[in-house]
């Protein structure tokens, strides 16, 4: 009988520092050739897109595929959410569906893991750091979050369009952190002050001057992840050692990669290595203090497996979910 997992189930499970571990572990598979991982498949219907997202992770046992929904007319048509996800956990012996949870959350949380993996490696060492984040909604929390289980940090600054959001945003994560953050007027405020710089915005167009970045800075570039658009422009692409969460991906989903290719100011070879080869040691992270390293994610179907693995198997622990006959 698969274990049925509700946002609430998945909510008091699944903590970052461990969703982190779990990830990391995913993208080390991805390097060392154990982990399956095709594109995510899309589908159009009339009023939506739906996407689906399988992976199967041989060292982790972990055997799932994700799926996804963005309906934009859900809020007014249906009272449902514009993006809503499932994840179907299978027993990788038997094939068998084990546990459906809620992915909301857990895609919140295992695209912020992989920030925090890829800063944990990338950054620069030291503590008493600081961070700005672009954007104020869940993943920009997520963002932060992550970040600061990766590094010890001595404040954190915000930019959002939205003062509302901001405020919202500095309420709750000063609390869940306790850690100073502070609203900033503009984006050249986080360039000027930040040792790591997240961006977690719906942008489609770039949120910055790439020329105004500090050298040795450590940027994570999460909220673009289609082919036409791009938070990051192509002059900060072409000054940082790109990372990619997957060469694959980058080619084919991250406009923030692909344009400046098209514009002919790079060409594929400037992306530096997959976060798995830097966490295997298979290349080397940052040389030097004055690299600027930049991680650019899409969100891969490894970390959702990761992830769903570690929630069922915490859901076990706690003995919470309902076992349903199907």
């Amino acid at each position: 009988m698969p274990l049925i997992l509700n946002r609430d189930d998945v909510i008091k499970v699944l903590r970052m520092k461990d969703c982190m571990d779990v990830v990391e572990k995913a993208f080390a598979e991805l390097a060392n050739g154990t982990a399956v991982l095709p594109l995510r498949t899309p589908i159009t219907p009339p009023d939506g897109l739906s996407l689906y997202m399988p992976a199967y992770l041989k060292d982790l046992g972990a055997l799932a595929c994700k799926v996804v929904t963005v309906y934009k007319n859900n809020p007014a048509k249906h009272n449902l959410p514009t993006v809503i996800g499932k994840v179907l956990l299978q027993d990788p012996e038997t094939g068998d569906v084990i546990c459906i949870m809620d992915g909301g959350y857990l895609t919140a949380v295992r695209t912020g893991a992989a920030s925090g993996v890829a800063t944990k490696y990338l950054a620069r060492k030291g503590s008493g750091q600081t961070v700005g984040i672009f954007g104020a909604g869940v993943q920009a929390k997520m963002q932060l979050w992550a970040v600061a289980e990766a590094r010890e940090l001595s404040r954190a600054y915000v930019y959002d369009i939205s003062s509302e959001a901001v405020g919202k945003f500095i309420s709750e994560m000063t609390t869940k952190l306790d850690l100073g953050i502070t609203k900033v007027d503009s984006p050249d405020k986080i360039l000027e002050n930040c040792d790591i710089i997240c961006t977690a915005t719906s942008s489609a167009t770039p949120i910055f001057d790439g020329s105004k970045v500090r050298e040795g800075t450590h940027i994570n570039g999460i909220g673009s992840h289609t082919p036409n658009a791009r938070e990051l422009d192509t002059t900060i692409i072409k000054r940082s050692k790109l990372v990619a969460d997957s060469y694959q991906a980058c080619l084919k989903e991250a406009g923030d990669i692909m344009i400046p290719i098209v514009e002919g100011t790079i060409d594929k070879s400037h992306m530096y290595a997959e976060l798995g080869e830097v966490v295997t040691g298979k290349k080397p992270a940052r040389q030097n203090d004055s690299d600027i390293t930049l991680f650019k994610s899409n969100g891969l179907a490894i970390q959702d497996v990761a992830a769903a693995k570690l929630v069922y198997d915490k859901a076990l622990e706690a003995g919470i979910g309902a076992q349903v006959e199907i």
